[in-house]
């Protein structure tokens, strides 16, 4: 099976993401006797087209028209490489990045599509996929009919493929301006820089829930716990919908799915929706003021505690000399 992977990058290299939808590329081509590509998109890729090449070979989409990711523009590239290419499984990671694009170009191409995959099978010669229902509380195993399937992977369910010795080859697409679409245009983007890793892809995950109170004790408890960690912040639904954090920091169901080695819970009750996001961390902490809360049948420490009491003792801990 001939797998083409759309890849993420940050304008260096790739995104963890990418790198664990080509371990599971990488499976399936060598249960098919196939051929793994990557694809990428965007303007002045030559680092990045080096970095995936590392891993496959590689196919890029380089032109200005591109630099940003506007997705009815990304579809109409994305199926014109699989066409050419001639590939049967589009792969992508489960992002938002993905999310916005992926589904047009499924559309353009009408193949079959599933989407936040977290393992597969063969079946006879039927390639399987699992992936999560009702937030996490049902596994379904889907076959896809139509050609090409596409699909996403869950990063947290693969882990990152590593570099091989040997260079694939870099080969580069034609894009024709005048053939892309023109109803959408790229006004700004508003960002808030940060100093802390990405929550999916950080070793380590401090969350807040509805026990923070106010976005200045959220900075000075959850981030500041994160900082003495190295650790990236995440938070629960209720913060958002608060306004007390922005939605880039959410995990759940309706937000970002990870898999840390250690993920810290502090003041989040563990609503099923917000566990479908990080009950596959290898190691979970809890601290909550109410002994019943859902998120200590997950976790393996739990504290029953007041978080503006306990974490702030914890701080104090790692700020003192060894």
């Amino acid at each position: 099976m001939r797998v083409l992977i759309l890849c993420e990058h940050d304008g260096q290299g790739l995104r963890l993401g990418s790198r664990s939808a080509l371990t599971f590329a990488n499976a399936v081509a060598e249960s098919t006797g196939g051929s793994v590509e990557c694809l990428l998109l965007g303007h002045s890729l030559a680092t990045v087209a080096l970095d995936a090449a590392a891993h496959a070979p590689v196919l890029v989409a380089d032109h200005p028209a591109l630099l940003n990711p506007l997705a009815d523009r990304y579809a109409k590239v994305i199926a014109a490489a699989v066409r050419q290419s001639g590939c049967e499984l589009v792969v992508a990671a489960a992002t938002t990045f993905a999310k916005d694009i992926l589904p047009r170009a499924a559309g353009l191409l009408g193949g079959a599509m599933a989407s936040e995959v977290i393992g597969h099978e063969f079946r006879g010669d039927q390639l399987c996929f699992r992936r999560p229902l009702f937030a996490g509380a049902v596994v379904a195993t889907v076959a896809l009919h139509g050609k090409p399937q596409i699909v996403t992977i869950r990063p947290s369910a693969y882990a990152p493929a590593n570099a091989r010795a040997q260079l694939g080859a870099i080969t580069g697409l034609v894009v024709e301006e005048a053939t892309l679409p023109t109803q959408a245009e790229f006004e700004a983007l508003h960002s808030k820089l940060s100093n802390r890793p990405d929550v999916t892809e950080a070793r380590i995950v401090v969350s807040g829930g509805r026990g923070i109170k106010n976005s200045e004790d959220f900075e000075r408890l959850v981030g500041g716990l994160a900082d003495k960690l190295h650790a990236a912040t995440g938070c629960s639904r209720a913060l958002v919908d608060a306004g007390i954090t922005p939605n880039a920091f959410q995990v759940g169901q309706t937000g970002k799915v990870v898999a840390p080695e250690l993920y810290i819970a502090l003041g989040i009750s563990g609503a099923v929706q917000h566990l479908a996001g990080m009950k596959n961390s290898k190691t979970i902490v809890a601290i909550n003021n109410n002994p019943d809360a859902p998120i200590f049948e997950v976790a393996d420490y739990g504290l029953v505690g007041d978080v503006y009491e306990l974490v702030p003792q914890w701080i104090a801990k790692l700020n003192a000399p060894p």
